[in-house]
């Protein structure tokens, strides 16, 4: 087994490619921008399970993705969730052409997934950085 095969790894590893997947996506909707009847897609973030996330034994999974271990455990919603932004609205615009591409929109998107993914690059350097010194090769 290679250092880079920590499952902390892996998860930033697959999170950096989803963040790759989504603004080829979103770069995909503002370049169709003015195609008569074209829909802006965008993809559903991974979820715990597909990132092989072990839940606590006896624990319940909440709307908000958080394992509570007893029922006293104040959860947040899932509209207030930490994937709930309130500047994010379903696209309700659509042209006369029948396209429903709203460039703001998805400007606003791209953005937010540029400095997710700078924000994940830079948890997954300092992974790196933190194993090479306990290894002693630093």
């Amino acid at each position: 087994m290679s250092l880079t095969d920590l499952p902390l790894l892996g998860m930033l590893r697959t999170r950096m490619h989803w963040h790759q997947a989504r603004q080829a996506l979103l770069a995909e909707n503002v370049a169709n921008a003015d195609m008569p009847g074209f829909r802006p897609r965008d993809l559903a973030e991974p979820s715990a399970a597909s990132v092989k996330l072990a839940t606590p034994v006896g624990a319940s999974v909440g709307g908000d993705g958080l394992a509570r271990t007893d029922s006293t455990h104040i959860g947040m919603t899932a509209s207030a969730g930490p994937n709930a932004d309130p500047r994010r609205f379903k696209g309700f615009e659509v042209r006369p052409s029948g396209n429903g591409v709203n460039l703001e929109e998805e400007m606003m998107k791209a953005g937010d997934n540029q400095s997710d993914y700078q924000l994940v690059a830079s948890l997954y350097q300092k992974s790196l950085d933190a194993l090479k010194i306990a290894v002693g090769k630093r």
